[in-house]
């Protein structure tokens, strides 16, 4: 079963929104500790990928449709 580009972007976003949310949680007086960073760096890459997706699906659809 072939999973659409739309799906993943829509996936990888709300893991990036939980990864932010989580980080949020756990800087407690400081924000430089180690896991605040990892977790907003894996944000930051699924935020990335999900953007990256949403941009391809719809240039893609652009394109089936001008065909």
């Amino acid at each position: 079963m072939k999973i659409s580009l739309l799906h993943n972007a829509v996936f990888f976003l709300l893991f990036g929104i939980m990864f932010i949310f989580i980080a949020i949680q756990t800087a407690g007086d400081s924000i430089w500790n180690i896991t605040t960073i990892l977790l907003a760096l894996v944000a930051t890459f699924d935020i990335g990928v999900g953007i990256q997706s949403l941009r391809i699906h719809f240039r893609l659809k652009k394109k089936k449709k001008k065909d």
